[in-house]
Parts: structure tokens; sequence; C-alpha cells
């Protein structure tokens, strides 16, 4: 849709954004970053987590109901 000239533009443009953002030292990356996953994380953890753990748990009820070991 762009231009190879405007796309290499917009490519240095966000290349030099992100070197000055790098150079200070800013943790907005890391915030970033952390807010973008918390969202995907809740979801996966609430799909996942407690079908493991009931998983988890009848194994080891069966564990100890074969003796422990």
């Amino acid at each position: 849709m762009l231009s190879a000239q405007a796309d290499a533009s917009v490519a240095d443009a966000f290349e030099a954004l992100t070197r000055s953002m790098m150079l200070q030292n800013s943790p907005f990356m890391e915030e970033t970053v952390r807010d973008l996953l918390r969202p995907m994380l809740k979801q996966w953890l609430d799909d996942n987590l407690p079908p493991l753990v009931e998983r988890l748990v009848r194994s080891e009820i069966e564990r100890v109901a074969r003796g422990g070991r």
C-alpha cells in the first residue's frame, strides 16, 4: 500500500523511537508488554488452570489410595 520509500521512512522513524526509548532506560516497553500480556495470561489461566489442578489432584488421590507410592 505504501511506496518503498514511504515504508522505509516509517520503519526508520519507528527504529529511531525504539532506540530513543532504550537509551532512556525507560520502563515503558516493559510496562506495555506487561499490560498487553496480563489479559491474555488471565484468559489462559481461566481456561486451563481449573482442569489442570483437577487432573493433578485426581492423580495424587489415586496415588495415595494405592498406598502412597
